[in-house]
């Protein structure tokens, strides 16, 4: 990859996000990414990345207020001038989320909206609101979840979402595709991070219970993810198009 290409992470500061961050750097790709509210660990990030040899910024953005969106995309734009002398960047990872643990007889509608609009609405808009500034021949990633494929109770809300990620992807592949932009969806399996409250991290029984069930007979760490974003983002990848690449180790085949 040419050294003046730009990715743009959505919670890029911690977990898949940074390894996604830190992966396209080892790349020669410039990074931008945000935070919801811990501006510390997204600086830490940047710092590495510059020790890289390339470039980063931070921005603070929380995708569950599509309100918010004008304002961010000015920002964006800002930054795009003054830290990268860019108007346009080249990669838009779709990564920011939170969990929910809850069964579908017990979710309530405000955990419901506030899964819907950080996983789906915001995606959506904040996509649509950035596409004057995707260059063409850019590349989307939208980030889904083993949970689209198979089914483990108290997910149903987080996983709907990722369902319908995974057919916006499709769509947005179409219809971008006259401006040779590509879209994917990367699907990680259950991953040792704080995600979720570091659940599969922490709990032993649970990360036992992953282990089991995946062939390659451990939990996945966010090491595994990274690198293969950085390759969908790579011209290697320029005929890989509207996929779910799953990336779980082959998690309940």
């Amino acid at each position: 990859m040419a050294s003046n290409k730009i990715a743009f992470i959505t919670g890029g500061g911690r977990g898949l996000g940074k390894d996604m961050a830190l992966s396209l750097a080892k790349k020669g790709v410039d990074v931008i990414l945000t935070y919801n509210s811990n501006k510390t660990e997204a600086d830490a990030v940047a710092a590495e990345i510059r020790e890289a040899g390339q470039r980063a910024a931070v921005l603070q953005l929380n995708t569950g207020i599509v309100g918010s969106f004008d304002t961010f995309v000015t920002s964006f734009t800002a930054i795009l001038k003054d830290t990268f002398q860019a108007t346009q960047f080249n990669y838009l990872i779709n990564n920011a989320g939170i969990g929910l643990h809850a069964t579908f007889a017990e979710t309530t509608e405000a955990q419901f909206d506030e899964i819907m609009n950080i996983h789906l609405k915001g995606p959506f808009f904040l996509t649509q609101k950035l596409l004057p500034l995707l260059a063409d021949g850019g590349v989307i990633i939208n980030v889904s979840s083993g949970l689209a494929r198979f089914s483990i109770p108290g997910s149903s809300a987080y996983a709907a979402m990722k369902g319908a990620i995974e057919v916006l992807t499709r769509y947005q592949a179409k219809e971008l595709g006259s401006r040779g932009i590509r879209v994917n969806t990367i699907a990680p399996g259950a991953i040792q991070t704080d995600f979720g409250g570091g659940a599969v991290r922490d709990n032993a029984d649970l990360n036992k219970m992953v282990a089991s069930n995946t062939a390659l007979g451990r939990a996945g760490v966010a090491e595994d993810i990274g690198a293969v974003v950085a390759f969908l983002c790579s011209d290697e990848a320029r005929w890989v198009n509207a996929q779910r690449v799953e990336a779980s180790g082959g998690m309940f085949l």
